[in-house]
Order: structure tokens, then sequence, then C-alpha cells
């Protein structure tokens, strides 16, 4: 039984992961005959060519500026509100809850034509302002912003109320008491929030193609490049993404579970 469960487990990953795999080599490949499927040897002139490549680096930093600012504005966002509903009473967090929850099941090309419509209406009013770098950053902030919230929430729910309370009876701030007693507690949850918030909006397309205007972000850059010819520029690029949405998805991992060590270490020191 044990044998059968790690051959499916084994196949499973191996269909997970074998086309990421695939692109990761062929990043690598230096083709001779135009065809991606004949391997031509090592190579790293495709990165080469990807950092050389304007229009890539363009897109790259608007990417990045996006992902920075929507994760930025949607932690502390996300933040506030999950203390906001941590402590509503048991009615009003099921039906905030209920709220926050919804952008996330609602199909994300619903959600990108009703933003451009809001802010085609919106441009409209500012005497002819086109769509562009701040209404992709609000338009990724608002779906980054319920993952942030889910990550923070349990945090506050594992937390003990009375800790608040006992630091301000010390006589601590309230903003003190949130500072040296309540975030300390929650800065895993708001580590991961902010790192989801990351690679979401990083990688986004849909939401991004329907809300950018003129502004050209990585994944859209990549549409376009796979509806002219598939350069293996896209093979280097994704091969970069993944590694980077790898590297920030280990490192919340690491905190999730250096957090526990750590406070099991302070409750053991005397």
């Amino acid at each position: 039984m044990k044998m059968k469960s790690k051959i499916y487990t084994f196949f499973i990953f191996l269909f997970l992961y074998a086309p990421i795999i695939v692109l990761i080599v062929y990043s690598f490949n230096d083709t001779v005959t135009g065809s991606r499927s004949v391997w031509g040897g090592f190579t790293l002139r495709w990165y080469r060519k990807l950092f050389e490549d304007r229009l890539i680096m363009e897109a790259l930093r608007n990417s990045l500026i996006i992902a920075f600012s929507a994760s930025f504005f949607a932690t502390i966002l996300g933040t506030i509100a999950a203390i906001g509903i941590n402590s509503m009473k048991s009615l009003g967090r099921k039906i905030m809850m209920n709220v926050t929850n919804f952008p996330m099941v609602n199909p994300e090309i619903v959600t990108g034509v009703s933003m451009m419509l809001l802010f085609v209406f919106a441009v409209s009013l500012l005497n002819g302002r086109t769509l562009g770098m701040g209404t992709l950053i609000m338009a990724h902030i608002t779906f980054c912003l319920p993952y942030v919230i889910l990550s923070v929430l349990p945090k506050l729910r594992q937390m003990d109320p009375n800790l608040y309370e006992a630091a301000q009876d010390l006589g601590c701030s309230p903003f003190k008491s949130f500072w040296k007693v309540v975030l300390p507690q929650i800065m895993s949850g708001i580590i991961t929030g902010a790192t989801m918030a990351f690679t979401l909006s990083i990688d986004d397309f849909v939401i991004s193609y329907f809300t950018s205007g003129t502004t050209q972000t990585l994944p859209i850059y990549i549409y376009s490049m796979t509806r002219k010819r598939i350069s293996p520029e896209i093979n280097a690029l994704s091969t970069l993404l993944f590694a980077v949405v790898l590297i920030l998805l280990l490192f919340a991992n690491f905190r999730q579970k250096k957090a526990p060590s750590e406070k099991a270490a302070k409750g053991g020191e005397v």
C-alpha cells in the first residue's frame, strides 16, 4: 500500500513539474536547427539576449513597480482590515468574510472587465487621462487584499486577546501596545500575505490585460510575443520568474516553520 502511494505521488509530481523542468532545460538550449525540440548544446545566450532586450526590461520594470507597490499597500490595508474583522461580533465577521472571499472566487475576466469599466468611467471625469500604471496598481491591490486578510486573520485568532490590554495596563499607549505586542505575534502572517500578494501581482495577466491601457507588464508582453513567434528568450524569462517565485515561497515557508521554534525558545527563557 505504501509503495502504491509513493508511485501515485511520483506520477502526480511528474505531471505537475515535468513541463517546468522541460522549460528550464530548454532555456539553456543552443538551438541551431530552428527547432526547440532538438538539443543543440548548452548555452547562456538566451539569458544574455533577454537582458539586452529593451522592451522586455521595460515590461519587467513595470511589473516589479506594480508588484512591489500593490503588495506594500495591500499588506498594510489587509492587516488593518484583518484586525478590524477580528474585533467584530460573530454576525458581522461572517458577513465581512463573505465579502472578503468573493473577489477570490469571482472569475478573473469578470473582475477585469468590471474594473476596466469603472476606471474608464473614472478617467473620463479627469479630463481625458487614460488607463495606465495607476489603474494597474489599484486593480492589483484590490485582488491581493483578500489573500493578505486571510493570511493575517489566523495569527490574530491564535494570539491571546488579553496581551494587548495587559500591555496598556502596564503603561503602553495603544499604538505602542500594537507595535510591541500585537505586531510581533502576527508578523509571520503579514510576511506570508505580502509574499502571496507579490507573486499574484507579478504574474497576473487577465486583470492586467483589461486595466493596463498603454502600459505593458511582463505577462502581457509574453502574450504578445507568443502571438507572433515562440522565442527561446521566453524560456529564459519564464525560468527566472519561476526561480523568483520559488525563492519567495521557500522564504515564506521558512518563516512559518521558524516562528513556532522562536516562540518556544522565548517561552523557555527564564
